[in-house]
C-alpha cells in the first residue's frame, strides 16, 4: 500500500469509525483478487466483488474469517458496500453509472458462508485426503 492510500484510509477512518484500516485494505486486495478471478481488467460489479471477497476471506483466515471481519468493524455485506462507497466517495475508486449500493444488500449470511460453510468445505478436504 501506498501512503496516500494509507492516508486517505486513515482519514476516512476518523469520518466513519464503524471500520478500521484493514478492512479497507482488505477490499481493495479483495477488488484484484475479483479482477483476476473474473479475468476483468477493470470494474467488477458489486455481486462479482462479494464472491472475491467470500473466496478471498475464506482462503486467508480460513476459521477465523468472522473473527476477523468483525474486528474490522465488518458484520455483513452491506458493509463492504460501505466501505467501497466510501472508497469511492474519497477517490479511491471508481464507479460506474449503474453500480449501485444495492447490489451489495443481503448478499450472503456471514455465519452460514463463514462458520458453517467453512466447516463443511473442511469436512470434504478431510474427506478426500481419507
Amino acid at each position: 500500500m501506498n501512503q496516500e492510500f494509507i492516508d486517505k484510509v486513515e482519514q476516512l477512518c476518523e469520518i466513519d469509525p464503524r471500520y478500521r484500516p484493514g478492512a479497507y485494505e482488505f477490499v481493495l486486495e479483495a477488488l484484484r483478487y475479483t479482477q483476476r478471478r473474473f479475468k476483468k481488467e477493470r470494474h467488477v460489479t458489486g455481486e462479482q466483488l462479494l464472491a472475491g471477497i467470500k473466496d478471498l476471506t475464506i482462503r486467508k483466515f480460513g476459521p477465523l474469517a468472522l473473527n476477523v471481519l468483525h474486528h474490522w468493524g465488518v458484520k455483513n455485506t452491506e458493509d463492504f458496500g460501505n466501505i467501497v462507497f466510501n472508497m469511492v466517495h474519497h477517490q479511491l475508486l471508481s464507479k460506474q453509472e449503474d453500480d449501485s449500493f444495492d447490489s451489495f444488500r443481503n448478499g450472503y449470511d456471514f455465519k452460514e458462508v463463514f462458520h458453517q460453510g467453512y466447516r463443511r468445505q473442511l469436512e470434504r478436504e478431510i474427506g478426500r485426503i481419507r
